[in-house]
This record gives structure tokens, C-alpha cells and sequence, in this order.
């Protein structure tokens, strides 16, 4: 059984005994005895632990966990103090700075102060094995975030959704309650991050909406 130790106890009551995840828990199980995965199981549902359901103010959504040693620990984009910050992490921290000029260069890349503040840092898929993106694709993970959206979505106090490239955009046909807020661009990868992503100041757009609907800003320094 998964204690979250705040409300998404009780609103997610009874999930974790479908047979979607059933199979899911059967595999990760054999996974972490034969396999390194990461996150460790104890840090799996972290974003969940650290943003309470009620707290919510933004929700970033991510792939799959970073699949180095070390890095995962649960959190999207995020990564322990003591590990470099990867390209990805490094590129949103670039469009903060010159969104609202907060500098969180040089520092380390652990997001953890944003999930305290209100930041949902929710990957689509939970576990990855080391060394192998996207393996844990397809296992029920996606059934699981999926649900998480979509009790979200239900919610009535407003929040912001900010969904970065494709896998985040897939999710978007669940947000459909008009007092939340979706922004979307390309992903921060290298790869993708001059496709839109730079310049798209999502983070004084979600502070925007936060303070127009009398809700507390989120300080993006870390």
C-alpha cells in the first residue's frame, strides 16, 4: 500500500487495487530484484508526497525519470543535490532567467523547494531502468498519471497545467475544466528548446494566472 501522508490518500482510495496496476506492481517488483531502476522505490510517488492534491498550483508534467546513477529521485526535470543538472533542467532554468529574472544557474538542480511551493513535478512514466529510456513504457504507468490528470482536472480551484512537448501534450485531452490553465511548447531538451520553448515565458504566465485568481505566486528560485 502507497501512503501519500496528505489528501491524495483518500482521493486516490482504491486505484492501487486495479488490475491495470495489479500487473504494474507484479512487474516493478521483479524489475528492482533483476534490474537497476531508478528512482528508488521509495521515492517513486515523491511528487505526490511533497504536493499535496489541495496545494496544487502548477503541474509540469515529464517523460520518464532520468536514467543515470544518481539522478531520479521522483520529481520531474529534478535532481539531487550533488548531481550536475542536465541539459534539459539546465535550459528551463536559461528561460527563467530571462522570464522573470531569477538566477538559479551555478546552484545545483534540485527542485524539491518547487513541489514544497506548490509544483506538481509529475513524470508520465515513474520508474525507467538504468541506462535505458522509455523501458518502463506501456507497463500501466501512463493509466496511472493519466488518472492523476484527470482528478486534477476535476478540481475546481484554478491551476496551471504547463505541458512541454509531445508526451506532455498527449495529456492535454484531459484538461478540460475551464478554471485551470494549459500552456504548452516544445520540450527544454537541447534538441527541441529553440523550437519554442525559449521565449515562451510560461513562468510569469502561470504567476499571472495564479495572482488573478487570488492565489499565492510560485517563487521559481530553487
Amino acid at each position: 500500500m502507497v501512503n501519500f501522508n496528505n489528501d491524495w490518500d483518500k482521493i486516490l482510495d482504491g486505484e492501487f487495487d486495479k488490475d491495470y496496476y495489479v500487473r504494474l506492481k507484479q512487474f516493478l517488483i521483479n524489475e528492482y530484484k533483476t534490474c537497476r531502476v531508478y528512482p528508488s522505490m521509495y521515492d517513486i510517488f515523491n511528487a505526490m508526497k511533497l504536493t499535496a492534491y489541495n496545494d496544487v498550483k502548477c503541474v509540469i508534467i515529464g517523460q520518464d525519470p532520468y536514467h543515470g546513477e544518481g539522478q531520479a529521485h521522483g520529481l520531474s526535470f529534478s535532481v539531487r543535490q550533488g548531481i550536475a543538472p542536465p541539459p534539459s533542467l539546465l535550459n528551463i532554468f536559461k528561460e527563467i532567467k530571462n522570464d522573470v529574472g531569477i538566477d538559479n544557474s551555478g546552484k545545483h538542480g534540485d527542485l524539491t523547494k518547487w513541489a514544497e511551493n506548490g509544483v506538481l513535478l509529475l513524470n508520465s512514466v515513474l520508474t525507467v531502468r538504468a541506462n535505458q529510456p522509455r523501458s518502463h513504457r506501456g507497463m500501466g504507468w501512463e493509466q496511472f498519471t493519466t488518472e492523476i490528470i484527470t482528478l486534477l482536472n476535476k478540481r475546481e480551484k484554478p491551476m496551471v497545467f504547463l505541458l512541454w512537448g509531445n508526451d506532455a501534450k498527449q495529456k492535454m485531452s484531459y484538461i478540460t475544466n475551464p478554471n485551470h490553465l494549459v500552456l504548452t511548447s516544445a520540450h527544454p531538451s537541447p534538441l527541441s528548446a529553440y523550437n519554442g520553448f525559449f521565449g515562451c515565458r510560461h513562468f510569469s504566465k502561470a504567476n499571472e494566472f495564479l495572482r488573478k485568481n487570488g492565489l499565492e505566486e510560485i517563487d521559481w528560485s530553487i
